[in-house]
C-alpha cells in the first residue's frame, strides 16, 4: 500500500476500536466513509449496510463530513483504467472489466481486478445451472476461476500485500473451496485489518456453526463485534442473549435503524413469539413500505397464522415492487400454500431457486411442498441442498427426519432428529419426534426421557404428556399413567380450550378405570360422567357407571387405604358427593 493508503486504513482501524457507543458522530463518519470504499470496490451488500445504519444516526455538520479518500501514486496511475473498469463492473460486465485492469498495481483496482474474475466465474457457474436445472438436479456446475484466484491470492497474502478488502476476497475464494478453517482465520484477519467491512463479519456468522467456535475466535474490540454477535446469537438460536444486544444497540442511539428492527423480528420470529414478530414486522413495513428483504420470514408468520387476507396484500404488494426477487417469489409459494395448491407453491419456490440457487429458505419451503405432493424422494433432495447452503437449519433436519418416517426408516429419523435438537434444544417437537423414534426402536427408557422433557420446555402441542402416559400404560405403570393424565387434562382445561377431544376423552377413561381399580368410587363416576360427554367414550362411561352403581348397591365401600396419588375434586364427583380429599385438578367450570 501506498504510505497515505496506510495512514488513511489505520486511521479508519484505530477509529472503530473499543465495543464503545459514546462517540456517534464518529461512528456515522466512519460508516459514511467505509460505505464509500465499499461501493468503489462493488461490494453493494457491505455499502448498502453502512448506508443504512449511517441513515439511523442524526445527520452531520459540513464541517463533520468524512474527507474524500487520499489517492496515492498508484491510484493516480491507474486512475483511468479502474473508471472505464468500474463502468463496465457496474453493467455486470466482469469479465470486459478484468482484461482493463490487468497489470494495475494500486490496492482498489487490484482487488476489482480479482472481483471481476470471481464474479465473472460465479455468473457463468450460475448460467450453467440454470440451464441444467430442475432445481433438483445436484448443482454439480462449479466456478472454474476459484483455483487460480487462491494461487495469486494466497501469494500476495503470504507477502502480506492484501488490505482488508482483498483479505475479504481471499476467504470468500477459501470458502467457495470448502476450505473453511483457512476461511474462518483469513476472515478473522479481514476482520482485524478492516473492523468496518460487514461482509467480513458475515462471512464468519456464516462458517461458525456453534457457541464453543465463537469462543476460540480472536476477534478485534471494536463497535462492530457488537453487531456481529448480535447476529450470530441469532443465528445460533441463543436469542434471548441475541435480543439483550439488540436492546443494547437500540439504547446506544440505534433505534431508527430498518435492520436492527428487522432483526428483532427474525429473532422473535425464531422463538415462535409470532404475535410479537407480526408487530414488529407491520411496524417495519410502515417505516420502509418498498423493503423486500425479510419479508418472506413475515410471510411465514402470516402461513403459520392462517392469515390469507394479509399474506395476499402482501403477495401483491411485493409483486408490483419486484416480482424477480427471490423473497417475492418465496411469499407468493406460501400465499399458494395457504390455499393448498402445492403444485403451484413448489413453482415458485423454483423460481426463487433460479434466482438465487443459494437461498436457504425456499429450499426447505420446496421440501415441505414435495412432503404435501407425497414426493418423498424430491422432498429429501431439496432438505438435503438446504443443509448445504446452512447446516444450522434445524427445519431442514426435521424434514428429513419427517421424510424418512414416512419411508418407516427409524434409524435415519432418528439421526436426522437428533441434529434437529441439537439445533432447538428447547424445542418440545424435535423432542416429542425423537420420543416417538425411540419408540418405534422399542427403546422406551430413551423415549420416556424426550417426553418428559418435551413437556419441561414447554409442550407447543399439548401431545408429549398423553405419549408420556401411553408409554406407562404399555408398561403397567399405572400409577405414572394416571399422574401424567392428570397433568394433561390440567394444562388443557388451563389453555381454555380443549384442544383434542379424542386425547382427553382417552385422558378421562383410563382415568375412571384406573379409579375403578383403586376402588375409589367417586373419583371413578366424576371421571365417567366427563366420559358421557364424549362420542367415543361414551358408551363406556355409561356402563362404568352403571358398574358403580351396581357395586354401591351392594354395599361395597370406596376404599380408604388404596394409596392413589391423585383425586378429583368434589365438584366433579358423581351427584356431587362430597369427598374427603383435596384436590389439585380443578375442572367445576369446564364444560366440553
Amino acid at each position: 500500500i501506498g504510505r497515505a493508503g496506510a495512514m488513511a486504513a489505520a486511521a479508519m482501524v484505530a477509529g472503530a476500536g473499543g465495543g464503545d457507543f459514546s462517540d456517534l458522530r464518529e461512528i456515522k463518519k466512519q460508516l459514511l466513509s467505509v460505505a464509500e470504499r465499499s461501493r468503489e470496490r462493488g461490494l453493494q451488500h457491505s455499502g448498502k449496510w453502512a448506508a443504512e445504519l449511517a441513515f439511523a444516526l442524526e445527520p452531520l455538520p459540513l464541517s463533520e463530513l468524512p474527507p474524500p479518500p487520499v489517492l496515492t501514486e498508484e491510484d493516480a496511475r491507474d486512475l483511468d483504467a479502474y473508471t472505464l473498469a468500474k463502468s463496465y463492473f457496474d453493467l455486470k460486465e466482469y469479465d470486459r472489466a478484468a482484461y482493463f485492469l490487468r497489470g494495475c498495481k494500486s490496492q482498489k483496482a487490484y482487488f476489482l481486478y480479482m472481483y471481476s474474475r470471481y464474479l465473472s466465474g460465479e455468473k457463468k457457474k450460475d448460467d450453467e445451472t440454470v440451464d441444467s436445472l430442475g432445481p433438483l438436479e445436484k448443482g454439480q456446475v462449479k466456478n472454474e476461476a476459484l483455483r487460480e484466484l487462491r494461487v495469486e491470492l494466497s501469494k500476495k497474502h503470504k507477502a502480506q500485500e492484501l488490505d482488508g478488502f482483498g483479505l475479504y476476497l481471499y476467504g470468500v475464494v477459501l470458502r467457495k473451496l470448502d476450505l473453511v478453517k483457512e476461511a474462518i482465520d483469513v476472515f478473522v484477519e479481514a476482520a482485524h485489518v478492516l473492523p468496518l467491512h460487514w461482509g467480513a463479519w458475515l462471512e464468519l456468522c456464516n462458517l461458525i456453526t456453534d457457541k464453543e467456535m465463537l469462543k476460540f475466535l480472536s476477534l478485534p474490540d471494536t463497535w462492530m463485534k457488537e453487531f456481529f454477535l448480535a447476529h450470530i446469537y441469532t443465528e445460533l438460536q441463543l436469542i434471548e442473549e441475541a435480543l439483550q444486544k439488540y436492546q443494547s444497540l437500540i439504547d446506544a442511539g440505534f433505534s431508527k435503524s430498518t435492520y436492527i428492527i428487522s432483526q428483532i423480528a427474525v429473532a422473535y420470529h425464531n422463538i415462535r413469539d409470532i404475535d410479537k414478530a407480526l408487530s414488529i414486522f407491520n411496524e417495519l413495513r410502515k417505516q420502509d413500505p418498498y423493503r423486500i428483504e425479510n419479508m418472506d420470514t413475515f410471510s411465514n408468520l402470516l402461513y403459520v397464522r392462517s392469515m390469507k387476507p394479509e399474506l395476499s396484500y402482501l403477495a401483491h404488494n411485493l409483486c408490483e415492487i419486484d416480482k424477480y426477487r427471490v423473497e417475492t417469489c418465496c411469499v407468493i409459494g406460501n400465499y399458494y400454500s395457504l390455499r393448498s395448491q402445492h403444485e403451484k407453491a413448489a413453482l415458485y419456490f423454483q423460481r426463487a431457486l433460479k434466482l438465487n440457487p443459494r437461498y436457504l429458505g425456499a429450499w426447505t419451503l420446496m421440501g415441505h411442498e414435495y412432503m404435501e405432493m407425497k414426493n418423498t424422494s424430491a422432498a429429501i433432495q431439496a432438505y438435503r441442498h438446504a443443509i448445504e447452503v446452512n447446516k444450522r437449519d434445524y427445519r431442514a433436519w426435521y424434514g428429513l427426519g419427517q421424510t424418512y418416517e414416512i419411508l418407516k426408516m427409524p434409524f435415519y429419523c432418528l439421526y436426522y432428529y437428533r441434529r434437529a435438537h441439537q439445533l432447538r434444544p428447547n424445542d418440545s417437537r424435535m423432542l416429542v419426534a425423537l420420543g416417538e423414534c425411540y419408540e418405534k426402536l422399542n427403546q422406551l427408557v430413551e423415549a420416556k426421557k424426550c417426553y418428559w422433557r418435551a413437556y419441561a420446555v414447554g409442550d407447543v402441542e399439548k401431545m408429549a404428556l398423553v405419549k408420556l402416559a401411553k408409554l406407562h400404560e404399555q408398561l403397567n405403570e399405572s400409577e405414572q399413567a394416571a399422574q401424567c393424565y392428570i397433568k394433561y387434562i390440567q394444562d388443557i382445561y388451563s389453555c381454555g380450550e380443549v384442544v383434542e377431544h379424542l386425547e382427553v376423552s382417552t385422558a378421562f377413561r383410563y382415568l375412571a378405570q384406573y379409579y375403578f381399580k383403586c376402588k375409589l368410587w367417586d373419583e371413578a363416576s366424576a371421571c365417567a360422567q366427563k366420559c358421557c360427554a364424549f362420542n367415543d367414550t361414551r358408551e363406556e362411561g355409561k356402563a362404568l357407571l352403571r358398574q358403580i352403581l351396581q357395586l354401591r348397591n351392594q354395599g361395597e365401600t370406596s376404599s380408604t387405604d388404596v394409596a392413589a396419588p391423585f383425586f378429583l375434586p368434589a365438584s366433579l364427583s358423581a351427584n356431587n358427593t362430597p369427598t374427603r380429599r383435596v384436590s389439585p385438578l380443578n375442572l367445576s367450570s369446564v364444560t366440553p
